[in-house]
Formats: C-alpha cells, sequence, structure tokens
C-alpha cells in the first residue's frame, strides 16, 4: 500500500502498523502497544477524542495535520474495524502528486470496504458488499465466490453472470477441487493472484475451462486467493464483460482487498454456521407434526427472525376423557440460551401435563421453574383446555397476547381473560376463565412477534388480525376432516403471509389455530350410582347395554372387569357421589367418579393375599389409565382401543 496503516484495538492500543507506517512514525517496537494519540502526539490535539468519536459513531472521521518528524502535512483517516479502528495516513503535501500516483483514491476504497465489511453478518452479506463496492471501481460485471469445506469448494455467493450460469454455481455445492483448473492453482499457491486478459490465454492455460467461458460470458478474470493467517479458505473470482488490463497498483489493490474480504468471509461463515444450528435446535424442540385428534382439528405455522433465535413455541397435548391442552409461549430475548430454555419449558409443560394438573396449578409450577432459571429469564404462556363433552374451554393467561375465538358466523371475538403477570415475574395464585365455545368454531392463539414489529403496535397489530379473520370463512359443520385441516392450512398461510409481510420483523412469530369440535351426545352415556353393594351389578348392567347399542361386544367383558374394580373399590375404600361415565371418540373411556380425594396405586400383591389385584388387572388390559382430581373429588378412568 503507498498510504500508511496503523490498526488498533477498541481501547486505543495499537496492534499493527505497516512499513510505510514505520518510514512515517519510527518503528514499530516503538510504536506496538502504545496508545494512538501517544504514539503520534503532534498530528492533533484533539487525536484521542477523533478516535472515541469514531468508535461510538462507527463512521468514518478525517482530519488533517502537519507532522513535525518531517514537516509534511498528512490526512488522517479513521475507520472503524470489526474489533477497533484502522488509521490511513495520506501525504497531502503535493495532493496532486499522490492524486496522480493513485494512493488517495485505493485509501478511500481500502477505508470504504473496511467500514462495510465490518457491518456485514452473513455470508450474503459480505458477497452483496464486494458487489456494490469492489466491482464497480474496477468496471467489473462479475463475481463468483467459493470456500474450500471439507476439502472441497462450497458456493458461496455468484452475481452478474446468466441466470443458468448462476443457478449451476449455486446448485454445484461440495465440488472436487480437480487439478488443471485455476481453482485448484490458486488454492495450492495462495499468495498470487492469477489474472487472465483474454478468454483465449485462460482456454490456453486451463483447456478445462472452455464450458466455463461459454457459459459464463465474460472476457477477463481476476482470481483472488482468500487466506486467513496463513490458511486458504477459498478464493473470489472476478469477471469483466469486455477485455481488461490491469495495471500494477490495480493488481495491487486487488490484492488488499482480498484480505479484507477473506477475513470478513471467515467471520461470517462462523456465524452462519452457529445461526443454523442455533435454527436447527429450536426447530428441532418444536412439534414436527400436530396430533389428530377428535376434539379438536389443529394447524400451525413457525417463521423465525432474521437475526438471532428466540424462545417461541406452542403445542397440541392430548388429555384424558377426550379433551386437548392448547398451548403457546414465548420466551423474553433472543439467543441459544433462550431457545434452550424454551425446549425445557416445553418439556417441563408435558411432564405437568401428564399429571392432568388443573390449570392455575400447571402456571404456579412451570412459575416456579421460570424463577429458578434466574432473574434474566421470563416468559409468556397462554395454556387452554378445551373438553368436547361440555363445550368449555378453561385459559389461564400469564402476561401473553389475548387469543381470538372466531365463531361459526364469522365473528371474531377477543375474550376478557384473566391476566397474570408472565412466568418468572408472578407469584400465585394464578386467575383463570372459563369460556363455552360454540361448535365448530376457531382458536387463534399467537405470540406478540406475528403482530407487533418495529412499525407498529400490538393494537394494530390486533385489528390486522381482526380484519383478516373476518374475510377467511368457514368450512360447513360437516366437512370432513382432511378439507377442515387444508381449510386450516390456508388460514395459517394467509395470516403468516399477510401479517409479516407489511412490515420488517425483529422477532419469532408462532401460530397456532385449532377448530373444536364437540362429542355428539350419541356417543355419551353417564349414570349416578348408589353407594352401595348393588352399585358394581348396576354398573355392569349399564355397561353391558350401552356397548351393546354402540356395536362394541368385543369390549364388554374387559369394560365390566373394570367397572367392577372400580365401582367396587369407590363403595369399601371412598365415598359418594358415585357415578358411571362412558365415551366413544376414537377409544371407549370409562370412568368412575367419586367423593374422595383419595388416589389409589398399584402394590404388588403376595401369593397369599386375597386383594389388591385388581388395578394390576387394569393395567395389563386398559390401553392406559390414571387418576383426574376434581375440587369434589376425583376421576379415575380408563381408555381402550376400539376394534378395527
Amino acid at each position: 500500500m503507498g498510504d500508511a496503516l496503523v490498526a488498533c484495538d477498541s481501547q486505543g492500543t495499537i496492534a499493527y502498523v505497516n512499513t510505510e507506517a514505520q518510514n512515517i512514525l519510527g518503528p514499530a517496537p516503538s510504536l506496538l502497544g502504545t496508545f494512538l494519540w501517544q504514539a503520534i502526539p503532534q498530528a492533533a490535539p484533539d487525536l484521542g477524542s477523533l478516535f472515541r468519536r469514531t468508535i461510538a459513531e462507527t463512521t468514518p472521521v478525517e482530519h488533517e495535520a502537519h507532522l513535525e518528524t518531517n514537516g509534511r502535512r498528512y490526512r488522517f483517516r479513521l475507520v472503524p474495524a470489526a474489533e477497533g479502528l484502522l488509521l490511513f495516513l495520506t501525504d497531502a503535501t503535493n495532493h496532486e502528486a499522490s492524486r496522480g500516483d493513485g494512493t488517495v483514491g485505493h485509501s478511500a476504497r481500502v477505508a470504504q470496504l473496511t467500514t462495510t465489511l465490518a457491518r456485514a453478518i452473513t455470508a450474503d452479506d459480505v458477497v452483496a458488499t464486494v458487489v456494490e463496492h469492489v466491482l464497480p471501481p474496477f468496471d467489473a460485471t462479475g463475481l463468483i465466490v467459493q470456500a474450500v469445506e471439507n476439502g472441497r469448494l462450497q458456493s458461496v455467493g455468484c452475481a452478474g453472470y446468466p441466470a443458468h450460469f448462476t443457478n449451476l454455481v449455486r446448485n454445484a455445492d461440495a465440488t472436487q477441487i480437480s487439478k488443471g483448473t485455476p481453482a485448484y492453482d490458486i488454492l495450492s499457491a495462495p499468495h498470487t493472484l492469477m489474472f487472465f486478459p483474454s478468454p483465449e490465454e485462460l482456454i490456453a492455460e486451463y483447456p478445462a475451462t472452455a464450458d466455463f467461458v461459454a457459459m459464463g460470458g465474460k472476457n477477463s478474470w481476476a482470481f483472488l486467493p482468500l487466506v486467513v493467517s496463513g490458511r486458504v479458505i477459498g478464493f473470489c473470482c472476478i469477471s469483466w464483460s469486455r477485455r481488461r488490463d490491469l495495471t500494477e497498483n490495480e493488481r495491487a489493490l486487488l490484492s488488499a482487498l482480498s484480505a479484507l474480504i477473506a477475513q470478513a468471509l471467515e467471520r461470517a461463515r462462523l456465524y452462519d454456521a452457529e445461526h443454523a444450528r442455533a435454527q436447527e435446535l429450536q426447530r428441532g424442540m418444536l412439534p414436527h407434526v400436530l396430533p389428530v385428534l377428535p376434539a379438536v382439528t389443529a394447524a400451525a405455522r413457525f417463521v423465525p427472525a432474521g437475526g438471532d433465535v428466540g424462545g417461541d413455541w406452542y403445542d397440541v397435548i392430548p388429555l384424558t376423557s377426550g379433551r386437548v391442552a392448547l398451548t403457546i409461549g414465548d420466551v423474553m430475548g433472543h439467543g441459544l440460551s433462550e431457545a434452550v430454555t424454551m425446549g425445557r419449558l416445553r418439556t417441563a409443560v408435558h411432564t405437568l401435563v401428564a399429571l392432568d394438573l388443573p390449570p392455575d396449578e400447571l402456571l404456579t409450577h412451570l412459575n416456579n421453574i421460570v424463577s429458578g432459571l434466574g432473574d434474566d429469564f421470563c416468559a409468556t404462556f397462554l395454556y387452554a383446555v378445551y373438553d368436547p363433552v361440555s363445550g368449555t374451554c378453561t385459559f389461564a393467561n400469564a402476561g401473553h397476547p389475548p387469543p381470538a375465538v372466531v365463531h361459526p358466523d364469522g365473528a371474531v371475538r377477543f375474550p376478557d381473560l384473566a391476566l397474570n403477570p408472565p412466568l418468572g415475574a408472578a407469584g400465585p395464585p394464578f386467575d383463570t376463565t372459563d369460556l363455552l365455545m360454540p361448535t365448530d368454531s376457531l382458536l387463534v392463539m399467537y405470540t406478540d412477534g406475528l403482530i407487533e414489529s418495529r412499525t407498529h403496535d400490538m393494537g394494530r397489530g390486533i385489528t390486522h388480525l381482526t380484519e383478516i379473520l373476518t374475510t377467511i370463512g368457514q368450512p360447513p359443520p360437516d366437512t370432513d376432516h382432511d378439507a377442515v385441516t387444508e381449510h386450516l392450512d390456508r388460514v395459517a398461510d394467509t395470516l403468516a403471509t399477510r401479517l409479516l409481510a407489511s412490515s420488517p420483523r425483529c422477532d419469532d412469530a408462532a401460530l397456532l389455530i385449532a377448530r373444536t369440535h364437540r362429542t355428539p351426545r350419541h356417543n355419551i352415556a353417564s349414570w349416578f350410582l348408589p353407594d352401595t353393594a348393588m352399585a358394581a351389578a348396576e354398573a355392569r348392567r349399564h355397561t353391558r347395554d350401552q356397548l351393546t347399542a354402540w356395536g362394541l361386544d368385543e369390549l364388554i367383558m374387559t369394560t365390566e372387569l373394570f367397572v367392577s374394580e372400580l365401582v367396587g373399590n369407590v363403595v369399601r375404600h371412598a365415598k359418594g357421589p358415585l357415578q358411571l361415565r362412558l365415551l366413544r371418540t376414537d377409544v371407549l373411556i370409562c370412568e368412575v367418579s367419586d367423593g374422595s380425594l383419595t388416589t389409589p396405586h398399584i402394590r404388588r400383591a403376595s401369593s397369599t393375599d386375597e386383594g389388591g389385584r385388581g388395578l394390576q388387572l387394569i393395567e395389563a388390559l386398559s390401553h392406559r389409565w390414571g387418576t383426574r382430581h376434581a375440587p369434589t373429588g376425583k376421576c379415575i378412568w380408563t381408555e381402550q382401543l376400539l376394534p378395527s
């Protein structure tokens, strides 16, 4: 470089000086490790202020001053870099002579590219920066950037070529580095710029490039090695539509620029790899498919933001007695730790749901988990339990945006739910709200990233959401499951597209839509039983008659066994009121409710015990079974798979 270059860290300590800088300021040992304004005290009384201003504003600053060491006047250009600052010193004593030498223009280009590359985050950003700031000054029209990965070439970017050629380059991932190609030689001799001013010279040197030349439509090429700390990470090919010659100054400038590009590309590829792993982790902790349940038909969408990963999640979890839990949450903040916290909370929700806890108790346990993570963690959460028998949906809301309910007639309502503080910032008790859901209505749950952005607040987003929901329409009540699923998928796509396309996104967005269904009355049968020894016989008779009416004769024997055992236990060990209920959904559900809070447990009966084997039989013969507690007692339930 014709200019002097001094590199400093973010504190102003000099870390590097080139040969020209040593000629002007003194030998490197006397400069390295000192502060910039101490090494050049006569440059400007406020050089320290200029340094702090450049770091704070992240914009280049220029200054001119005389140096007492040689009496010449220099232009000082301070340029923020990725980890500090670069100072370029240009001899301005004879400005016209410097202009004729081209060093002033070269210095400005290097400084401008340095500043822009410092803001490049991804590999695509680096390629776009090179296209914008490197190609125009050289009148170049094409760019190919490829990186070495596991001994093969990986396409990073391609611009300025015909569509078919661009697609060919981008799709040719993991290309073998073959001998007899410019890529092989430039990677083998990484300190040499290779330039071919005409197609004839390129083909004569590398006959295998004839197809490359014909398809690309270029007439001159410069192959630049990308080297970081002596390690070759790839190459950059700049091309011209017309035949072109490069001067020595232009070749030197391209070599200097390639070093800047290499540093930026290496940093960006590390970011891309980390970001890809974080997104893979985040998506891996979300449901891959939603369960098919009689109570609801559901569809969901997750749209990540362009930056760091976040902590948005959703879930549809089957409960006992045909009920279903619908959950959606958002861990505040962005980053890998928030995504991991999201996975921990989702696992905790599954564990707590398996215990069949009431919604307010579930939020209490979940709040304790978030509080135990530390003061830096906080999450909003909306938990809904829908019962298809009664049509009631119980909501527990911890600081989350309100759900929307779309009625069968198209009316959109936002129910007035009891609002609790976010998890981690709240304390029990948590209030809940019961809402009677109209048959075949839609429940729309979402995170704030769907309705909120930098350009509009949550209120405006909810208004936009309402406008879209009023126009989506509803399929008829007798529509089959597949048609309803397709309709919900279209609704989810419409909401995600229209709400997220209207403004730039800064947050992840999760969306969960569920269409509620009621269990038909003819699939429900219940009886109150006397709290006497005759209860078991009466329960068996009701069970036998009902299963015969449903055409489930194959399940009569096992169901009678379950009923006898459960009703007998209530009569002997619990208290009334005693109720038997049978539900036919995708499984046969048998429930026995009583007024006692005592939970039955399986115990190991010895060979001489006369009792203690009833629950073992239920465990062996049922698909699954368990206990659900209520404020006035408990319910013991069993499930059996229906005959094929």
